[in-house]
């Protein structure tokens, strides 16, 4: 620690601290342009320029370390007279258009000028005009580059923490300008991060472009609903209408950033996909009626089907408070444990629950990613969980976190890694157990005789006899680190392999711990409340808490607050659920929030399966196409219309808020379960949203303790219960042999990930349309060429996009995003086949002409 003193205050910082941080520990403002808490100094705007004992020249507080005893003046005259000359210097170009520039009343510069800036400027030349019009850069972001003053703050972000390097800097002097490559963004995230920290109007959202004024906007804070990292998020809305999203520097996980989706993509709020009314099917038709007419309908057609199981299904974008009610609703007042909360995989719980209980950090991403190895498994960052990715890349370049990436598809965080493994779908498993063995060996000697025993005979051969390429490196990179982070992506449930690539992830983290490493794993859920949904005992065989069904203790002590037995064996998960649909067994399903007919991965399968259960019932905020073939629909509230919390990919507990009012005739999600347990006699308690937190509090171990003011802007971490690991190490698959044909993957893409993002109108503009992912070595020898129309077969179906080239993609890969609505992509996959071979050829213009042909004609 090191001393000084500062405006006549002494304080005691740490070795390395700069003055402006120990000014602003004070309370003391000085005032900056280029500086960014999360990016190096850069010392350009001269802003922050303070008076040191010693020194004859002012220096940049920004960029000044402090050093024991030193001394500070931060307001003498000489100060006050330097930051009013940069401020005039600045305002000698600038336009003075603040009535109509919509950074007007929060600018940066405006506030300077009012604080420190000269009464009357010096300067009587013309103002330097770049150009007379506004320059849009991308259908998100409009530049004005009279304004811009030169702080750099958007180039840097852009670069260093983004990683997009989509904006540039030409010219020099007082014509410097900041621009895209070639006046245009078209190659950038469209995030929308430089927008937020631009001081001035040079940078502006077009979305929101001359529609409020900031102290005409009532904000809200509250939590992403995109993705499972869970950024800190303030909606702005006026007289009730959505207007904008900004974020704070100083609150949340994402630390002032937000990906695309999280700041252009809330828009959906107002879709004109909205249910507005309960709906009955009559004569095959869905048909509006009042709340009244459904209850009486959906009583006896309850009681029709009472003595048939019945089954749920829940979105995991769903609060926690919501979620908890569902499973509570569906094991007491329908008697059944066939419930799940995904649509899109059936997990694998007998081993992901025990990896959950034994490794799984509950601490903040920040703090993991500042172990010395982190290795992602899976999934595609960038687009699966963009902030995260941020944060991932900032590790990388200021902390020298080693980041080692295993996967099937590459990412922009491969440019930042130390160790990339290109692996097949389904491969991971093989890879994870060839690493295990490298460190096995590489360090045998440090782990117990048995465990060894136990290595040799369930993992096999040496990683160098294996034929996969990469683990050795590996392996070294995670025996050289004294402390590792897992990052698992969710990706990998899709796939038949997901519980043996679960299984080797145990072993590796056994491993890792008995050499003595600090571990941490966490999940990368691109849901936004997956976390809280496996908490909240969504699933088929865990209660809340990720406690067995079989647990009687748990079982015994959550009827007895619940006041109503549980069924005590385990239940159906979503496949099996389908299955048994498809059987003619199952008489009640009742699906909240979520679409499995776009995202199931077999829809004729899915399809059978709806039409086989004797009452669908579906409750949603939007008509999907899974509600056009239900018997019931209820309307209910959609995101920012009821108040809850979400836990993220950290196991941080965030508070939902609501910031408009529910649209139509819809209703609550907790007043509908309200509703259909009193058609079955039933009383829901508690059944306010408040109450329901508490009571997950008293009853779910890993949020207890947790209370509702004590959340606060940051949220608050549930705890991790210590359970002790399966200490046994499992017999990884064979390695997988390569397909000799195409092969189709899918997953997220940056601009959608479905359901919520897809009915964003701004989002649908900046997206590209549907497209398709080969390799350069497959392209090349098809005979097709970037920007091709090409069909993409498989057995079950084919469908119609531009095909993008990607040179780093793997050869025999075929990548399709999952969630464009239009293509129906799970028409091609059939359940249980992941990955799922197809053809691809270009269409021809014949081809084109006698499709729209048939169209036009209705064939």
């Amino acid at each position: 620690m090191v001393s000084i003193t500062i405006d006549g205050q002494t304080l005691e910082v740490e070795a390395g601290s700069t003055v402006l941080q120990a000014a602003r520990r004070l309370g003391i403002d000085i005032p900056t342009f280029c500086y960014l808490k999360r990016l190096p100094a850069l010392a350009s705007c001269r802003m922050c320029l303070v008076e040191i004992e010693g020194l004859r020249r002012l220096q940049p507080s920004c960029a000044t370390a402090v050093t024991d005893g030193m001394v500070v003046r931060t307001n003498t005259p000489l100060i006050e007279e330097t930051r009013s000359s940069m401020l005039d210097m600045l305002l000698a170009n600038h336009p003075l258009d603040c009535p109509i520039c919509d950074k007007g009343g929060e600018c940066e510069l405006q506030n300077m000028v009012m604080a420190y800036g000269p009464r009357e400027s010096r300067f009587r030349d013309d103002k330097r005009v770049f150009h007379s019009e506004d320059i849009r850069l991308s259908p998100v972001i409009i530049m004005n580059v009279n304004r811009c003053i030169q702080c750099q703050r958007c180039v840097r972000m852009c670069e260093e923490v983004v990683g997009a390097v989509a904006l540039g800097t030409i010219e020099k002097g007082m014509d410097t300008a900041v621009t895209g490559f070639e006046g245009s963004l078209a190659s950038c995230d469209q995030c929308g991060n430089c927008v937020e920290v631009c001081p001035v109007g040079a940078l502006m959202s077009f979305p929101y472009r001359y529609k409020a004024r900031p102290w005409d906007l009532t904000e809200t804070d509250t939590v992403c609903p995109h993705c499972g990292t869970g950024c800190q998020l303030t909606v702005g809305t006026r007289k009730g209408e959505f207007m904008r999203v900004r974020s704070k520097w100083d609150e949340g996980v994402n630390r002032e950033t937000l990906c695309v989706r999280g700041r252009f993509g809330l828009d959906f709020v107002a879709s004109r996909d909205r249910i507005k009314r309960p709906m009955i099917r009559r004569d095959g038709a869905l048909v509006p009626v009042s709340w009244d007419e459904a209850g009486d309908y959906l009583r006896r057609r309850l009681s029709a089907v009472e003595g048939k199981a019945a089954a749920g299904l829940a979105s995991p974008r769903l609060p926690n408070e919501m979620l908890y009610q569902f499973q509570k609703l569906m094991r007491t007042a329908l008697r059944t444990n066939n419930i799940d909360c995904s649509s899109r995989w059936s997990t694998p719980f007998d081993t992901l629950g025990p990896l959950l209980a034994g490794f799984n950090s509950r601490a903040p991403l920040d703090d993991v990613i500042g172990n010395d190895c982190v290795l992602v498994v899976g999934g595609n960052v960038t687009e699966e969980n963009p902030v995260t990715e941020y944060l991932l890349r900032d590790g990388v370049r200021r902390r020298q976190t080693g980041l080692l990436m295993l996967s099937a598809r590459p990412s922009r965080l491969d440019a930042d890694a130390k160790v990339v493994v290109r692996v097949l779908p389904g491969g991971e498993a093989a890879s994870l157990a060839a690493v295990v063995t490298g460190l096995a060996a590489a360090v045998g000697q440090a782990l117990p005789a048995d465990v060894l025993a136990g290595i040799d005979a369930t993992i096999g051969k040496p990683a160098a006899e294996t034929g996969i390429d990469g683990p050795d490196r590996l392996a070294t990179a995670l025996k050289e680190g004294r402390s590792v982070t897992v990052l698992v992506s969710v990706d990998l449930l899709r796939s038949p392999e997901a519980r043996a690539t679960l299984q080797q992830i145990n072993n590796l983290l056994q491993v890792l711990r008995l050499l003595g490493k600090g571990l941490a794993m966490q999940f990368l859920f691109d849901r936004a409340n997956q976390m809280g949904a496996w908490d909240m005992g969504v699933l088929p065989a865990a209660l809340p808490g990720l406690r067995a069904v079989t647990d009687d203790v748990a079982r015994t002590t959550l009827a007895r607050n619940w006041g109503a037995e549980i069924p005590s064996e385990p239940g159906a998960d979503l496949d099996a659920i389908l299955e048994l649909c498809v059987g003619g067994r199952i008489g009640a399903l009742y699906i909240v929030g979520t679409d499995p007919l776009i995202a199931y991965p077999d829809r004729d399968f899915v399809t059978r399966a709806l039409g086989g259960a004797d009452l669908l019932i579906v409750q949603d905020a939007f008509l999907t196409d899974t509600a056009g073939l239900a018997e019931v629909v209820l309307p209910a509230a959609g995101y920012g219309e009821e108040t809850g919390t979400f836990t993220n990919n950290e196991g941080r507990t965030q508070t939902v808020r609501k910031f408009r009012e529910p649209a139509f005739e819809a209703r609550s999600n907790l007043a509908i379960f309200d509703f259909v347990a009193a058609l079955r006699n039933q009383a829901l308690r508690p059944s306010t949203q408040g109450e329901i937190f508490d009571e997950i509090a008293r009853l779910v171990p890993a949020y207890q303790g947790l209370t509702r003011d004590g959340l606060g802007a940051d949220g608050a971490f549930t705890k991790a219960v210590p359970t002790p690991p399966v200490a046994r190490f499992f017999t990884p698959p064979p390695v997988p042999a390569a397909a000799d044909r195409l092969m189709l993957i899918t997953g997220d893409c940056l601009f959608h990930n479905g359901y919520l993002s897809e009915r964003s109108d701004t989002l649908n503009t900046v997206a590209n349309d549907p497209y398709v992912v080969m390799s350069a070595q497959d392209t090349a020898q098809l005979g097709l060429s970037d920007g091709d129309q090409v069909i993409v077969r498989s057995a079950q179906g084919e469908l119609t996009a531009q095909l993008k080239i990607d040179r780093r993609f793997p050869k025999g890969l075929v990548f399709v995003p999952e969630n464009y609505r239009a293509l129906r992509l799970n028409g091609l996959m059939r359940r249980g086949e992941y990955p799922c071979p197809v053809e691809v050829q270009k269409v021809h213009a014949s081809l084109e002409v006698d499709r729209a042909s048939r169209i036009w004609r209705g064939v």
